[in-house]
Order: structure tokens, then sequence, then C-alpha cells
């Protein structure tokens, strides 16, 4: 009998599957380096920034900077936390800067009536806007954009009408206990560096190991998928989008007790902040990936640009946002070069 394969066959197979072995390591290799880029480049960023300024501007080490920095970041984290469910499901919020401003006001408003009354009013009306937004999105299936574009305008109305037209500034009481809420300290980090710290925390556990954390994965992924899985996407997003208004709400809360008063002119292009913070952080546009800690980190990353331009001192304060806006518009390139031979594979 003559054998099935010739020596020369042989060799021929065994040389061509050598040559396909290197070939398939490497494409396996670049796929989980632009995996890794895609997740942790914003903190890879973030560590040479850091180091950069830290040797470069003597003050930007000082524990005042340090604290400053911590501080005024907490308060964009808690709305990009929800910003990034929002967006992880295939969404977006553009209400939450005006959300973010009624909540300040209305708890100056209800500072009043004690610490209760200027926490539940806040919690109470911006998660009702949040509430409403997600019913229209995951019922009538508007666009999430027009949906809360018109949120915006309302949260933005509202905020017009009980204080005047921006006349009326309503002020919380020196003694009020509220106001430990934006000004307290502990161990030398204000309060809102806490609250927003524990939000993260079980933002990123409801997120990562729960059933609804991976609704909300599945929804933004592939959502006729998770409709044929017998997921509840529709509840998701109502969940998600009420979260995002509540989140909302409670930094506008502590903003206003850091500020002591219910300031109207706040949250301006903040929801463009979280938006560009969240992304930068590594969550697609497009949904169905995403972190919490890499929300955090775009968080620092942004305002730790923007404390360097300020120590430099010479530039002039528009340039944070022409700095942001080029460091956006260069994340996402590369996001989207990035997943473009993951999605091949």
């Amino acid at each position: 009998m003559r054998p099935s394969t010739t020596p020369r066959a042989a060799d021929r197979a065994a040389a061509e599957t050598s040559r396909a072995t290197p070939a398939s390591a490497a494409r396996t290799r670049r796929q989980l380096l632009a995996g890794v880029l895609q997740r942790q480049g914003a903190a890879v960023v973030l560590v040479l920034v850091l180091a950069t300024a830290w040797v470069s501007f003597p003050r930007f080490g000082g524990a005042d900077n340090l604290r400053d920095l911590a501080l005024q970041s907490s308060f964009l984290a808690v709305i990009a936390l929800g910003m990034t469910f929002v967006i992880i499901t295939g969404g977006i919020d553009l209400s939450v800067g005006s959300v973010y401003a009624l909540g300040g006001v209305l708890a100056a408003y209800g500072s009043r009536w004690g610490f209760l009354g200027a926490l539940a009013l806040p919690l109470a009306v911006c998660g009702l806007i949040g509430l409403v937004n997600g019913i229209l999105v995951a019922r009538t299936r508007m666009a999430p954009f027009i949906v809360t574009l018109a949120s915006l305008l309302f949260a933005r109305g509202l905020l017009l009408a009980i204080t005047n037209e921006g006349a009326t500034t309503y002020q919380i009481h020196g003694g009020s206990a509220f106001l430990q809420l934006g000004r307290g300290t502990v161990l030398g980090l204000g309060v809102p560096v806490y609250l927003a710290l524990a939000l993260c925390a079980a933002g990123g556990v409801l997120l990562r190991h729960t059933r609804f954390g991976q609704s909300v994965f599945a929804t933004g992924g592939a959502e006729s998928s998770a409709l044929l899985m017998g997921l509840p996407v529709a509840r998701t997003k109502i969940v998600v989008y009420t979260l995002s208004g509540l989140l909302a709400g409670f930094s506008g809360a502590m903003t206003a007790a850091y500020l002591q008063s219910g300031v109207t002119v706040i949250g301006v292009g903040t929801e463009l902040d979280a938006i560009s913070v969240v992304v930068i952080g590594g969550t697609l546009l497009t949904g169905g990936a995403g972190t919490v800690l890499g929300t955090v980190i775009g968080v620092l990353l942004r305002n730790v640009i923007q404390n360097v331009i300020n120590q430099i001192g010479t530039l002039d304060s528009n340039y944070q946002s022409v700095v942001s806006g080029g460091f956006l518009l260069a994340v996402v390139v590369v996001q989207r070069s990035l997943a473009r031979p993951r999605a091949g594979r």
C-alpha cells in the first residue's frame, strides 16, 4: 500500500503550519494589545501626565493642590458615573448639566426644611426627570438625543422659573448641618471625595457583579440579542436614566452645600464634560463596553490637565477647552481604530 501522504507533502504541510502559527500568534498578541490599550490607555496617559507635572511644577504635588484636585473631581465623577451606565446601554444623556444645576438650586431652596428637605427635594425632582427620560427612550423608542435635549431645556427652564429668571439666589443658613455634605472634611479630605469614591465603588460592583450589570452590557452590545434572551431591556434603560438623573441631582446638592447657595449659572456644558471623561476612560459611545474605574481615570486626567494649564499661568483659560476637545477627538479616533480589528475577529 502507498502511504496516504508522501514525505515531501508532509514536509510542505509542516512548513505551512510553522509559518501560520507565528502569524496567528502575532495577530493574537496585536488583538490583546489593542484591547489593553483601549481599556487602560487613559491610565497610562494619566500616570505620564502626573509624573511630568510633579517634576515640572513644584506646587502641583503640594498637599493643598492635591486636596483641591480631588475635591473638584468628585462632583464631576458622580455625574459621570450615571453617564457611564447610560452610554454602556448605547444611549446618551444631554440633560445632566441642567439637572445638576437644578439639583443645586432645589437643595438650597429645600434647606429651609432642614437636612432632609435639602437632600430629598433635589433627589425627588431630578430622579423624576431621569425616570421620564428612561420611559420615553425605552417605551416609545424615541432617540435618546432628542429626549434628553428636551429634558435639558425643561430642567433649565424650571431652574429659571424657581429663581425668577436667575435674579434670586437661595442661600443655605450658615448653621445648617447640610453644609457638611459639601464643606465637611475627614482626615484632611472633603466629604464629597469620600461620597464620590463610595458611589463609584458601588457602581463598579453593580456593573460587574450583578445580573443588572450584565443586562446593561447586553443592552448596549446587542439589544436584539438581549431581547431574544429574555433580558429586561426596557426596564434596564429606565433604571439607568433614572440613576443618571439621581446622581446629577445629588452632585448638584453637594455643590450647593459646598458653595452655600444654589448658583444658577453652573452646569453649562457639564453634560459634555461628563461624556468626554466617560469616553476618555474607555467606554465606547456605541455601547456594550466600559468600566467605572475607566471613568474615574478619565475625570482625573481631565482635571489634572486643567490643573497643569493653571500651573503654567501664561495660558488663557480657554485653552482648557481646546486641550480637552483635542484630547477627546484623539481618544475617539484611537478607540475606533482599536475596535475595528477586534470586531473583525
